[in-house]
């Protein structure tokens, strides 16, 4: 693939054979199951032996969970959630200035973990970015969108 990413804006007729699992590498559909009751985890409440003692429940139970209360806006994540979308709508040739193959990066756009060394790639791609502490990555990050 010459543009390294999938967010490129070509419209694939087939699935590029490097994102082809072996069939014996597949999820088994049949085989999982059915979860109806996610664990809900509030982190305000004050007691944080409790919660510290659900999140160890809810990872050996069922491996994650979904937190509530943690102070994180609805407008933030709205905002993130658009810059992200406004960041993958760039340009292919605006995005490939951050690309690397590198798994070292702290900042870096790619498509698999470890291209290098993966015989098959995730079909998605990602924006790698370190956040702490802030003050030591933030200059590293995009500016693109100017939003970012």
């Amino acid at each position: 693939m010459d543009t390294k990413v999938l967010s490129s804006g070509i419209r694939h007729s087939n699935l590029p054979e490097s994102y082809v699992r072996p069939e014996s590498e597949r999820p088994r559909l049949s085989e999982v199951s059915q979860c109806d009751n996610v664990p809900v985890i509030d982190l305000g409440c004050d007691d944080r032996s409790h919660i510290v003692q659900q999140v160890a429940i809810a990872c050996i139970n069922y491996g994650f969970f979904q937190v509530v209360n943690h102070g994180v806006s609805k407008e933030a994540v709205e905002r993130m959630l658009q810059v992200a979308h406004d960041f993958f709508g760039l340009p292919v040739e605006e995005k490939m200035k951050l690309y690397s193959d590198d798994p070292s990066k702290t900042m870096r756009l790619s498509t698999s973990f470890n291209v290098k060394k993966e015989k098959v790639h995730n079909w998605r791609d990602y924006l790698r970015l370190h956040c702490y502490p802030l003050h030591k990555y933030v200059p590293e990050w995009p500016s693109n969108p100017p939003s970012f």
